[in-house]
């Protein structure tokens, strides 16, 4: 049986990894882009969203909307590479990405020597992503070890059987994560966290901001990303991770794109607050 005929369809949440692989596939091809990504195409090529997608509606606001996601997810992909390099050259040799999806980080970003890189997820996610990987012969550039747990089981538990070391820093993503989980189960997913991060550890973390689920998710057609959104980010992110024993700074959507020379040059049509992308260092 080859690889195409053993993939499991993507399906719920996970196929947004799917979408969110061709939003990264599309940036590459742009001349300017803020990343490459390689193997993004194959991930969206097999998710069926490869070379053509559903087209985007007639309804001005919606396909708006729907820009404005795929506009997040090349900003948020940049910041957190810059997290993740940063965190590497300060000596973090342990990354996990928890709901790793399509990401394809440890192919595409160079590594230090003997940096491990866990992808927690599902089994099937996995086992799709692991499907594309074969089909491409695609090579990590660090050590990299799947770890297939529900994250609402015992993942601590799954990732110490995989290697993990608690008493070193790890530097950990949650990208496009949380805005999936009810509040408690964010608020355990970091409580969790933080007993498995040695002093000196960092994390990244993307927020949805407060009144995104109203502006997005309200109309939104089902089976879509929007409609299975359910938690925003509190109303001060840095108080909410200090309670969980991490200094953290938040940036806005805004503040970054144009650091990063790709400015909103639309007006903010609501005051902004704090920003939905986080990055944090455990004292």
């Amino acid at each position: 049986m080859t690889d195409e005929q053993e993939r499991v369809q993507p399906s719920g949440v996970w196929a947004t990894a799917v979408g969110v692989a061709r939003v990264r596939a599309l940036e590459t091809e742009r001349e300017n882009a803020l990343f490459r990504d390689p193997l993004a195409q194959a991930f969206a090529t097999a998710g069926g969203l490869w070379p053509s997608s559903p087209p985007l509606p007639d309804d001005e606001a919606t396909r708006r909307r729907r820009l404005a996601v795929s506009f997040s997810i090349v900003i948020r992909t940049r910041f957190l590479d810059d997290l993740l390099q940063q965190a590497s050259a300060s000596g973090v040799r342990q990354v996990v990405l928890l709901g790793a999806g399509m990401d394809s980080r440890a192919f595409r970003m160079n590594w230090p020597e003997n940096t491990r890189l866990f992808e927690v997820d599902t089994a099937a996610p996995l086992d799709f992503k692991a499907a594309v990987l074969r089909q491409e012969r695609a090579v990590a550039r660090c050590e990299r070890i799947p770890v297939p747990v529900d994250l609402r089981e015992d993942w601590p538990g799954a990732l110490a059987a995989a290697g993990h070391d608690p008493t070193v820093p790890t530097v950990w993503i949650a990208e496009g994560l949380l805005i999936y989980l009810p509040e408690d189960a964010v608020e355990l997913l970091l409580a969790r966290i933080s007993t498995q991060s040695a002093p000196g550890s960092r994390m990244g973390l993307t927020l949805g901001s407060r009144g995104v689920i109203e502006r997005f998710g309200a109309d939104a057609a089902p089976g879509s990303a929007a409609s299975m959104w359910v938690s925003e980010m509190p109303d001060d992110p840095v108080v909410w991770l200090a309670g969980h024993g991490w200094e953290a700074d938040s940036h806005t959507l805004r503040e970054r794109a144009a650091a990063y020379g790709r400015p909103i040059s639309a007006p903010p049509q609501h005051e902004e607050g704090p920003g939905g992308l986080i990055s944090a260092v455990r004292p």
